[in-house]
């Protein structure tokens, strides 16, 4: 037998630490460029610097391992591309954070000095969530790492910026803005989050200054009346177009504001009448464009009232400024009344601080005409968004897109790389650095601003390949194969590479988007540190071990489907760890020292026809599971194989083979074993890298293979037989049957019984005449009979297999009366517990005030305990038949 062996149990800490390294060292994951195959890349999605990993990295990146190491198995060239991203406003929160602990501010230290503490804090501590990733066994191509700050990435970013400069598509200009006065900075549109507050609704009485009346304003933001310029009503609204072009008097100020009809205004919401304030509100800005409004902003960027305001306003915070003025308005008889309202609010998506339209001159991307090409994309099928159910989330925003506000009052991240000319005025944007004005030689000043962080993710699939040069990656890998994301990043990041993409490379950046789900706790809850729901996953990696928690998420990611993870789960997969590790050790137990080479072809008996076939339809079926993101339906199928067939079944009906005198049956049992269990290895391997590497590496004949580099199985299409597994389904039935009777009835093991089997057809008989070596074994059974005309005693456990009856004669075997009594006793207890869940079900005051999740958990239990009275009160009428009682 083999002279190597496996530790008792598997050790995954070890194994994990040990086979990371070696696939580092020997750059496994690094592609060939002057081999054949395929191309197939993937790039990462670039996590945060500041960035730990949550399980929804964890996901994300094993179904990325999957595809990427799939791909390999396949022969495909493979290159996945693995990085960081700068993440501006996150990672300059942190330095000044870490800085203020030292009494420090970044203006203390200056532009140039803060930089440079950045760039340690990122040496230092950057690398943190990138060892994380290595962790889970990504197989990356680690020698080609790269950063969006990296100088070819800054190179990318600085070409992309002044071409679309050039044609147009960049722009500076005075608009309005979400700002966050916590990070200081703009935000996009699709970087504000909106949460529900509770707020209230104030009405506000403006007098119209002939004197004809009042209009009624309702408002959940008094403060911003300081800058109304106009008063809209709807143009069809009888109660108030009569007033258009008359001028309203703002309380409080005493300006005069004059009344425009306009159809935006929704007669149906407040009052029917809208103050107009177009610096602090994005619809109004608008209105105050088309109607040629003044623009008034009386808020500085730090939240502040500025010098606009009344002097007895300036430099009170918004909260301040509101209480005053609701204090003013009905001390003058203005306020009408306050109702409580619900609304949503904008959120900073990183500091969570309420966002403020705010006015400013900013950096644009005109980005119309690259959403449509982006949406063309798509509709043409060039890129495939998967669930098909995204799409219509991403055509929504490319149509209803603006313009792309993309500078950011940060130090940290892509200068923009425009110059102003300190005596003429002139805007230079160059491809390098000037000296002095083009045009008029006078010094130069560069714009303070830096770039959204998105705008450097936006090319990623091609900057991280060398772009602009034309290297050989961009040539064998570009378009990329495959994107994986969630869902949240379809407008940040998605549909933005698209645009970057198709318009630098003339071609869309992937072939396939795929929207992996949510991942939530076990009731299907978002996961949160605030509720204490989360699940950390390198914990869970160095708890039960990285595969177990790969698997967990792969047997789960249903395409559309939130998966529900908990930590049960991950411990239930670390049992199938352990159970392929016991079956490799039994593999181990009865091979030789080198791998054996019986013919295939001599594999006559069933149970090897059957495990050979079973193979080619799981070659067949992982592989088309994978292709079609599937990965549950991979998992499941690999899953149920493994345990139930092969080390349930199989291994189990070759040990008298193993085991026997017979050389030539032993030689071809070994050789089946074998075969088995390596392909099995191979075709686990992209979702559990670790374990089978391990198992694969200690086989005969493998000595330390490097399975990761392994193709995948070759089909043996000559070896499928539909046939046997009606044949294998009528044996493990049977065996199955006995099994179960001596289960229910409490039959000892060592008992031998009787089976008779009233066969339907002749061929059956046979079949189970011929394998009764095997039935006597597995099922503990002393003789078998078979045939038509075989008839079981009243006193039997019956059951049917296949359109056989199936006999075990009791007689001798099970004491009735005893039997019965247990059985009475068993049921007894469950109807006494299963009265005391229905009681509390049916009381109303706990159905209608405890948790659902407890009134769901009783119910089940109420199932749970009538099922298994359904089935002893069977078992006992059964039992009671076969006794005469």
């Amino acid at each position: 037998m083999a002279t190597k062996s496996l530790p008792k149990g598997y050790e995954p800490e070890e194994v994990e630490s040990r086979w990371r390294e070696f696939w580092i060292e020997n750059k496994t994951f690094t592609p060939d460029m002057d081999a054949e195959g395929e191309p197939y890349s993937i790039v990462i999605p670039p996590p945060n610097v500041t960035g730990q990993l949550h399980i929804g990295h964890a996901l994300n990146l094993t179904l990325q391992d999957i595809l990427c190491r799939h791909a390999r198995q396949l022969g495909k060239k493979v290159l996945w591309v693995p990085g960081m991203d700068h993440a501006g406003i996150a990672t300059q929160n942190v330095v000044e954070r870490k800085l203020a602990t030292e009494d420090l501010t970044r203006e203390d230290l200056g532009r140039e000095k803060f930089i440079e503490r950045v760039w340690e804090w990122k040496e230092e501590y950057g690398g943190k969530i990138l060892n994380q990733i290595r962790h889970m066994g990504a197989s990356v191509d680690w020698t080609r790492e790269r950063f969006t700050m990296d100088e070819g990435l800054s190179r990318a970013v600085r070409q992309v910026f002044v071409r679309l400069y050039e044609e147009g598509l960049i722009y500076k200009g005075d608009y309005i803005i979400n700002w966050c006065n916590r990070c200081h900075t703009a935000l996009a549109d699709d970087e504000v989050e909106h949460a529900a507050h509770k707020g209230h609704l104030y009405h506000i009485r403006y007098p119209l200054s002939d004197g004809s009346g009042d209009l009624i304003i309702a408002t959940t933001r008094p403060e911003t009346m300081l800058a109304d310029t106009a008063i809209a009503v709807h143009p069809e609204d009888d109660r108030f177009n009569e007033h258009i072009g008359k001028y309203a008097v703002l309380p409080v100020i005493g300006r005069k504001l004059i009344v425009i009809g306009d159809k935006y205004v929704d007669r149906e919401f407040g009052t029917g009448c809208l103050k107009v304030t177009p610096a602090h509100d994005m619809n109004d800005w608008e209105l105050g464009r088309k109607h040629n409004l003044e623009t008034m902003s009386v808020f500085t960027d730090e939240g502040k009232l500025n010098d606009n305001a009344p002097e007895e306003f300036r430099g009170l915070g918004i909260i301040e400024a509101r209480e005053k003025i609701v204090k003013l308005l009905e001390e003058q008889g203005h306020l009408v009344k306050i109702e409580e309202h619900d609304h949503n609010v904008g959120e900073c998506y990183r500091c969570k601080n309420v966002v403020e339209p705010h006015v400013s001159t900013q950096w644009f991307v005109a980005v119309k005409p690259l959403a449509e090409k982006a949406g063309e994309a798509v509709t043409s099928g060039k890129t495939r968004i998967l669930p098909a159910t995204w799409e219509k989330t991403y055509f929504h925003w490319l149509d209803n897109i603006r313009d792309w506000c993309i500078s950011r009052q940060l130090w940290w991240g892509h200068r923009i790389p425009a110059w102003t000319c300190e005596e003429c005025g002139e805007l230079i944007v160059p491809r390098e650095d000037p000296e002095c004005c083009p045009k008029c030689g006078g010094p130069v000043v560069q714009d303070e601003d830096v770039l959204d962080t998105w705008f450097s993710s936006a090319l990623w699939p091609f900057s991280t390949m060398g772009w602009p040069d034309e290297t050989e990656e961009l040539k064998a890998f570009y378009p990329t194969s495959c994107l994986v994301t969630g869902f949240d990043i379809l407008f940040f990041w998605v549909a933005r590479m698209m645009m970057m993409g198709i318009q630098f490379m003339d071609n869309v950046p992937f072939n396939d988007v795929y929207i992996h789900a949510l991942v939530r706790d076990a009731e299907g809850k978002k996961m949160s540190k605030s509720t204490g729901n989360v699940i950390d996953p390198i914990l869970m990696c160095d708890k039960y071990g990285t595969d177990s928690l790969r698997f967990t998420l792969t047997a789960f990611a249903a395409m559309g489907r939130d998966i529900k993870l908990s930590e049960d789960r991950i411990e239930g997969y670390r049992h199938f760890m352990n159970k392929i590790w016991n079956a490799a050790r039994f593999a181990m137990m009865n091979l030789p020292d080198e791998a054996p080479k019986a013919d295939l072809a001599d594999a006559k008996a069933v149970y090897h026809r059957w495990m050979l076939s079973r193979l080619e339809e799981m070659k067949d079926e992982m592989a088309e599971s994978i292709a079609a993101y599937r990965f549950n339906d991979a998992a499941q199928g690999i899953y149920k194989f493994t345990w139930n067939e092969f080390c349930d079944w199989y291994l189990e009906l070759i040990k008298g083979d193993l085991n026997g005198d017979d050389e030539q049956a032993k030689a071809v049992a070994q050789t089946v074993l074998y075969t088995a269990l390596t392909e099995i290895l191979t075709l686990a391997h992209p979702i559990m890298p670790f374990i089978t590497q391990e198992i694969y590496a200690t086989l005969p004949g493998k000595d330390g293979a490097n399975l990761a580099a392994e193709l995948y199985p070759e089909r043996r299409p000559e070896l499928l037989d539909k046939s046997v597994a009606g044949q294998m389904e009528l044996l493990t039935g049977v065996i199955t049957s006995v099994r179960t009777i001596r289960a229910e009835l409490n039959i000892k093991p060592s008992l031998e019984l009787e089976l008779l089997v009233k066969t339907a057809c002749d061929e059956d008989a046979a079949f189970i005449l011929e394998h009764q070596d095997l039935i006597r074994s597995l099922a503990r059974v002393g003789s078998v009979s078979a045939g038509a005309e075989v008839e079981g005693p009243k006193a039997s456990a019956s059951n049917v297999v296949m359109g056989n009856e199936l006999f075990v004669p009791l007689t001798g075997a099970v004491d009735f009366d005893a039997e019965l009594a247990r059985l009475d006793k068993e049921m007894g207890k469950i109807e006494k517990t299963l009265g005391g869940v229905e009681k509390k079900l049916s009381n109303k005051g706990f159905t209608d005030k405890a948790p659902a999740e407890v009134v769901e958990g009783e119910r089940a239990k109420a199932v749970m305990f009538r099922e298994k009275l359904d089935k002893l009160s069977d078992l006992r009428k059964r039992l009671a038949d076969a006794a005469g009682n």
